[in-house]
């Protein structure tokens, strides 16, 4: 790969997320580093999502501090996330199931629309030239992910591996300096799963896009991730580079269902 792995962007530290009385997330710290692809991977009920939800600011952890470039961030709403150029795609898809995959993409351009409503709606002058400059963007996107002979079908009408795969388009739209992708492959079947991966390593490559990614399947993520961390029950139980993770004592017990 021609990417060079660069500083720490977002370092978490001690982070403890409860719920009540439940505890979500116990104590747990690790760092992202850019143009990396990162993984946070467990069994289910891990943590995981929980930890995905912290990172893009739903939810706001009682106790630990995070850093982003150097400077910690403070009660984070998801808006602000975005506009700090953090984006994500969802388990479940959200998307407007109606409109084309073209319309789809085009609202991750939202938060990059700069002129006013009114110019926006007389479609004149810098409104124009912008609106112009956001669909030749969604078009770039559209040619990347291979996806330009469905560009004006409704999604909802679409198979659900090319679903997943407008929905990443909607989040790479906002040119994100870090992507969060929570189960990307679920409910894949097997050439669903190798094209995703190949789009994700495609993206972390051409973008230089920092990558987060949460799967439950390991196989797949060992194969894709610079670094991987693993949590269960709420705990980290081991981080670092794949190999490293794979041959922990700790991960193979959570996973081959002790205690599960």
């Amino acid at each position: 790969m021609s990417r060079k792995i660069g500083d720490v962007i977002l370092d978490l530290q001690n982070i403890s997320l409860r719920f009540g009385g439940v505890k979500a997330l116990t104590d747990i710290s690790f760092d992202i580093r850019e143009h990396e692809v990162r993984a946070i991977i467990g069994p289910n009920g891990a943590g995981k999502s929980s930890m995905l939800n912290v990172i893009n600011g739903v939810y706001h952890p009682q106790d630990g501090k995070i850093m982003f470039r150097g400077v910690e961030r403070k009660k984070m709403e998801p808006h602000l996330a975005a506009k700090q150029g953090i984006s994500r795609t969802f388990q479940n898809i959200a998307l407007f199931k109606g409109m084309s995959v073209l319309d789809n993409i085009m609202t991750g351009r939202t938060l990059k629309i700069k002129s006013n409503l009114l110019l926006q709606a007389l479609w004149i002058g810098p409104a124009r030239n912008e609106e112009i400059e956001h669909r030749r963007k969604v078009e770039e996107i559209i040619d990347f992910l291979e996806i330009q002979h469905i560009r004006k079908t409704p999604v909802g009408r679409l198979p659900y591996g090319l679903q997943k795969r407008v929905d990443l388009g909607r989040a790479l739209a906002m040119e994100p300096q870090i992507l969060l992708l929570d189960e990307p492959m679920a409910g894949m079947n097997v050439e669903e799963k190798q094209d995703m991966c190949r789009f994700i390593l495609d993206v972390n490559d051409h973008f230089g896009t920092t990558i987060v990614l949460i799967e439950h399947d390991m196989g797949v993520v060992m194969d894709i991730s610079d670094r991987v961390v693993v949590l269960d029950y709420g705990k980290k139980i081991g981080d670092g580079l794949p190999d490293e993770v794979r041959a922990s004592p700790e991960v193979i017990k959570a996973y081959l269902g002790a205690g599960h």
